[in-house]
Order: structure tokens, then sequence, then C-alpha cells
């Protein structure tokens, strides 16, 4: 083949190369060791010498024409390549965004500080305390007698060296009153543990206790304070029971149930507090004179209130943490 015819079959084939695999076989085929102008360049040596500088002249003009059409070849197909990629990963700005999943409170959070924000209302300070209790704290200085149910191992977690997790906020109630002087309005949320489950019950579960102690402090100040907080909390008119009962550290002791309209559209009393009078053997074991002053106490169960407020039927959907359950307190 003449160099012409092959500047002409180099140039129609590069051309037509459809991708820079098939440009780099085209390369091999022209300028490789075995290359049609590699061959033509080892044959110069066969020919005189006075067409030899003529013939090589021509050969290496082909190389080089050659050469610059596969550069030229090769920047156009990368430059195909690199629009096709663009074109597939193109993102349209003009579009809405993707709304990703937000969190929310979670609805115990949610009413906890509902409750907890009512009460700072009403001039009540939050108290905290330890989650890991004695038994002093815990039972003994509540006035709970040693044979007292509460003190059963299946009521109570122990620890080996005899502490226990707190089954209720109480012992706050004695650190506040061991280390403040009357007058004395706190409230007490957290945590607290008790060896029960079932759909109404959970080992863990919060509370909120309120304590007051102070002068002529009595039980209308109770019925009172607790009448305003369930009109606050569930936004309603409340009719509310006050059922005597008994707690060790309270006397007189009551529990508290409401009149709750159910789904069918019947009514019924449904207990949501209990609440009495500071025992004066309590007030005595942290240092308060129980013939100068009187207070009241009461507590709740965050997860009753809540159940309540959000028409949840099941303790347990509060904790099994079902994104579709949570989505709808968003």
């Amino acid at each position: 083949m003449d160099l012409e015819s092959l500047l002409s079959d180099a140039r129609a084939r590069i051309a037509a190369s459809a991708d820079l695999s098939s440009l780099d076989a085209l390369r091999v085929d022209f300028l490789g060791r075995k290359g049609s102008i590699t061959e033509s360049l080892k044959a110069l040596g066969a020919l005189p010498a006075e067409e030899r500088k003529a013939r090589g002249a021509e050969v290496n003009r082909l190389r080089d024409a050659v050469t610059q059409l596969l550069t030229d070849r090769k920047l156009s197909l990368e430059a195909q390549a690199l629009t096709q990629k663009l074109d597939a990963e193109r993102l349209d700005i003009s579009l809405p965004g993707r709304r990703s999943g937000g969190g929310s409170v979670h609805p115990i959070t949610r009413a906890m500080d509902r409750i907890v924000g009512i009460f700072e209302s009403m001039g009540y300070v939050v108290a905290d305390g330890p989650e890991i209790e004695d038994d002093w704290h815990n039972f003994e200085a509540l006035n709970f007698p040693a044979h007292h149910p509460a003190r059963a191992m299946h009521d109570t977690f122990y620890f080996p060296d005899g502490r226990l997790l707190r089954t209720h906020t109480s012992p706050v109630q004695i650190r506040v009153m061991q280390n403040t002087k009357p007058p004395i309005r706190v409230l007490i949320p957290g945590r607290v543990y008790r060896s029960d489950s079932d759909q109404t019950h959970s080992p863990m579960f919060h509370q909120v206790e309120g304590l007051v102690v102070g002068e002529d402090v009595n039980f209308a100040d109770l019925k009172g304070t607790l009448l305003n907080f369930v009109r606050a909390f569930f936004e309603r008119e409340p009719k509310l029971l006050f059922r005597p009962s008994y707690f060790p550290f309270t006397e007189p002791s009551a529990d508290v149930l409401m009149n709750w309209e159910l789904p069918d559209g019947s009514e019924r009393w449904l207990e949501v507090l209990g609440c009495g009078m500071v025992h004066p053997s309590v007030l005595r074991n942290c240092g308060i004179d129980p013939e100068r002053y009187t207070g009241f106490a009461f507590g709740l169960g965050v997860e009753r209130f809540a159940m309540l407020r959000y028409g949840v039927t099941d303790l347990r959907a509060f904790f099994e943490n079902d994104l579709r359950f949570l989505a709808q307190f968003a």
C-alpha cells in the first residue's frame, strides 16, 4: 500500500472509531511494533541511498499525521464521554428538594414538659435526685414499715450491697426537706423502677411528684392545686373525685379519680393521681417541726397522663420506637 492510501485508510478508520479502546487498537495497528507505518520505516533500509532520504521524510510525515489524528480523536472521544457522564448526572436545581424525615419530641417528653410547665407557672421549683437510692431515703424516712409489700423483691430492684433503683421520686422529697427550710414548693420529675410489665405497666416509667410544706397548708390547698393542674393539662373542665386511700407517707391520703368519656360515648371514673397531707413522722424524720408546719404531696404517672391526652391504649407503644407511631407527634 502506498503512503497516500495508508494515510487515507488511517484517517477513515480513526474517524470511525467509536470508543477509546478501539482507538487504541488502531494505534497499535499503525504505530505498534508490527504496525504498518513501523513496517514502512523498517523497509527504508532496503532502499538505495538516494531514495532512502526522500522516502524516510514521507514516512515520518505520515507517522506524524497519523499520530495527530489519533490524538485529536482521543480528545474528541474523551470530551464525548465527559459530556455523557455530565448528562447522566445532571441535576435539575429548579425541582423542589426531597424532604427528609424530621424527628419529633417523644410523647413522654412532650407530656413531661407540659406537666412541668404548668406547675412552674404555679411557682413550683424543679428538684432532682439520684436514681440509685439507699433504703432509708426510699423507704424508712417515708414511714414504710419493715413488712410493707413495696419492700419485697418482686416489687423492687435491689443491688447486692443493699442499694436499690428508686421505686418512686419521693426520696427526693426527703432530700429537699433535709436541706431546705420551709416554705417549700418543689416538683420532682424523673424515672422510677418497679418489677412489673404488661399493657399498662413498665419496669421503668416516669413519675412527677409535688411537695408543698409551710404554715397553714391544708387539704383544700391540695384539692385546688390538683384541680387547676388537671384543667390546664387536659384543657377541659374536669370532674374530680377524691377517694380515701392509704400511703405510708401521707395522712390523710386520697386517690384522685377523673370522670373520662370513652370512645363509645360512655363515661367512667379513672384513677389518675395519688395525694395526701405529709405524715407528721415524715416531717419529723427530716428535721421539720410538724407542730408548726404542715404539707401536702402528690404523685402521678406521666405515661398515664400521656395515654389519656393522646388516646394511646397500650403503654408499650411509647417504648417500642416504631417511627410510624412517633411520627404522629411531629
